[in-house]
């Protein structure tokens, strides 16, 4: 059997992002969103979310490049100058896995994370994470630990199988294999809390650039068992898009996810 979840990260981080996901599943075939708990916008993410009840949410955890939900002087060793979790992902990932100190605020951010979620009153649907840093193993088992007391019960592993990009002839890395066979471990810290995993995910190949065309020809090639495909939709291009993701279509995002031969093919999915 073949099944399919259309996912949008970064639900609360702009307006743009946060109308695009309300429209997105109210006309077209978005069925969850992935929550940035401390973002800017995420009062009004959450506002949209409690309007539209059959739209399922998760938390997008943010532990890089992006903001905190602790106050900055709880967690000061995590944060740039800018109060902000910094970009560079292999510094952090070398901090994340020798430093005691910095492991005991990153728990601390991750429990403030669940918790600020939980005040919502949104029932938490899944847990992935901002720039997948929840491929990290220490970033992977504290948020499963922690995500369990939360009610926590699915988790995205984002593998890509190479043999269907290969298919769609999508050039594919001695990097992306490496990346896609490192998910086992991730698949395998999941399975030791009880939490279920999909099989596929698609968008990494293309983040940014999940258009209509693309879209639908993904869809014809899934693979058997549970795919999920995620997007970053915004309405229109604003300063934050713009900065921290030049290069990325947002609009033709939204638009492959209202796109009527995309909704058809999801429909026949799930049937």
């Amino acid at each position: 059997m073949k099944s399919v979840t259309l996912t949008a990260d970064d639900f609360g981080l702009t307006p743009a992002v946060n109308e695009a996901v309300e429209r997105a599943h109210r006309d077209g075939c978005l069925q969850a969103a992935s929550l940035m708990v401390a973002a800017p916008a995420a009062e009004d993410a959450v506002r949209i979310a409690r309007r539209n009840p059959s739209l399922r949410v998760g938390l997008h955890l943010v532990v890089i490049e992006g903001p905190a939900a602790s106050p900055s002087p709880s967690i000061p060793r995590l944060l740039g100058a800018d109060g902000q979790f910094p970009s560079d992902q292999v510094g952090l990932g070398m901090k994340y896995f020798l430093d005691p100190g910095i492991r005991r605020q990153l728990a601390a951010e991750i429990g403030a994370q669940f918790e600020a979620f939980a005040r919502t009153g949104l029932a938490l649907d899944h847990l992935n994470a901002h720039k997948h840093m929840h491929l990290h193993p220490t970033v992977a088992a504290m948020a499963l630990r922690i995500g369990r007391a939360y009610g926590l019960t699915k988790l995205r592993v984002p593998a890509e199988p190479p043999a269907v990009m290969t298919a769609l002839g999508v050039p594919v890395s001695i990097g992306d294999r490496i990346l896609y066979a490192w998910t086992m471990q991730l698949r395998r810290q999941a399975k030791r809390h009880g939490v279920d995993v999909n099989d596929h995910c698609f968008g990494l190949a293309w983040s940014g650039h999940m258009t209509p065309e693309r879209v639908r020809r993904l869809l014809t090639a899934l693979p058997e068992g549970q795919s999920e495909l995620y997007f970053h939709p915004a309405s229109r291009r604003d300063a934050t898009l713009t900065r921290l993701m030049p290069d990325y279509e947002h609009e033709a995002e939204l638009a492959a996810l209202l796109d009527p031969e995309v909704m058809l093919q999801v429909r026949a999915l799930r049937a």
